[in-house]
């Protein structure tokens, strides 16, 4: 195995293994894993097919397919290994010589209420990181129902999706249903911070110069290189997202991502969009390993400004929809009088609207899931808090 030098004294490569649905991958997940990825050289993601995860957690927002190549696409990660046994065995880690296994301070249970790292924990193999505060599979599922507008129907229409609700009926509409929430004690996904469980619960994500540091590679393009430039929401960053984002970076050297602020993309999004406020954004695209660079609440407009001050040789867009700003003016008019703008296809036309209508047509297995999913924590966690209790009486 190869020898690698750390502090001045040589030593084997250190390999690291983490495993996880890794659903509706987030900046939660990214941090886990850029922690695990600095106790060691490599890191090795296992990742469980969609059957394992629909029988010990709930069906999963993503294929495994999608959540294979989202885990692929953070800067972290070495090496993929899919269809991952859902309890994690001694006989894993040394299929693919890793040292040990790390994961996050929460709790993760099998269908039978079996802790999923029992083996490796009995075998010393086993270390944890700080799960980030703020955000979770969970939570962000929440924020998602809390959005439909069809949940007070009755009859056979109940769960049926429309679309096309001005803002100002979507807004109206969503007071009513969170009105409904508060009376019959239905889900609040993603709003209670009441929750009982620890790790399920939500509680608010606090954005820090440091954290933007951890995630940033920090490096300055050269002066030989070629920048290109992107802009949009990419909220709720997905498959579509990261597709894109490949696609772009083939065009230059160095890419920068302009992330509008949460006002604009509500704008031009409508609805309660965005899901994820600008600080969480700019985490999840921060953690994607093409992008160089975020500019964190980049006019709608690309101006002269911005080309001259990131020396952009390209603006690129993908085939979305482009609104216009204010005065209908066209918010890619500079870059396509500069001759430096391109409209790409990165051959994946999944939206963040898509992802929310998949929730949307599921929510009652969703709700289940997450309703079940609490249950087993609390559970768990109470009987945590037992046994500590009774060491401490001695």
């Amino acid at each position: 195995m190869e020898n690698h030098t750390v502090n001045g004294d040589s030593r084997k490569e250190i390999r690291v293994w983490c495993d996880g649905c890794y659903d509706m991958v987030h900046f939660g997940h990214a941090n886990s894993l850029r922690q695990a990825k600095a106790l060691g050289h490599k890191l090795v993601v296992g990742i469980h097919n969609d059957e394992d995860i629909t029988k010990n957690k709930g069906p999963p927002v993503f294929t495994q397919e999608e959540r294979y190549k989202m885990v692929r696409g953070i800067k972290w990660v070495d090496e993929v290994v899919e269809d991952a046994p859902y309890v994690t065995t001694l006989e894993t880690l040394d299929t693919y010589n890793c040292d040990f296994c790390v994961h996050g301070d929460d709790i993760t249970l099998t269908a039978d209420g079996v802790d999923t790292y029992h083996l490796v924990k009995a075998a010393n193999r086993y270390k944890e990181v700080s799960r980030t505060a703020g955000v979770s599979t969970t939570d962000l599922v929440g924020r998602m129902l809390l959005m439909t507008r069809n949940h007070f129907k009755q009859g056979d229409q109940e769960y049926s999706v429309e679309k096309d609700a001005s803002i100002e009926e979507l807004n109206f509409l969503l007071k009513i249903y969170q009105s409904k929430l508060e009376i019959t004690g239905s889900s609040k996904l993603g709003q209670d911070h009441s929750a009982r469980s620890p790790w399920t619960g939500c509680s608010q994500f606090l954005p820090t110069t440091q954290k933007i540091i951890q995630f940033s590679d920090g490096k300055a393009p050269k002066p030989t290189d070629k920048i290109v430039y992107v802009a949009g929401a990419f909220d709720l960053f997905h498959v579509g997202h990261l597709d894109f984002l490949e696609k772009a970076k083939t065009y230059g050297d160095y890419l920068i991502v302009g992330l509008h602020t949460d006002p604009v993309v509500n704008v031009y999004k409508g609805g309660n969009y965005p899901i994820m406020n600008l600080h969480e954004r700019v985490l999840s695209v921060l953690a994607c390993k093409y992008v160089n660079e975020v500019v964190i609440g980049a006019p709608y407009s690309v101006t002269k400004d911005l080309m001259d001050h990131f020396n952009v040789d390209l603006v690129c867009h993908g085939q979305t929809h482009i609104a216009a700003d204010v005065d209908n003016v066209d918010p890619y008019a500079v870059p396509k009088q500069m001759g430096k703008f391109m409209l790409i296809d990165s051959g994946n036309a999944i939206t963040t609207e898509d992802i929310v209508e998949r929730i949307i047509r599921h929510r009652l297995e969703f709700e289940a899931r997450n309703s079940k999913k609490e249950k087993k924590e609390i559970e768990v966690y109470e009987a945590m808090q037992r046994v500590k209790l009774a060491e401490k009486c001695g």
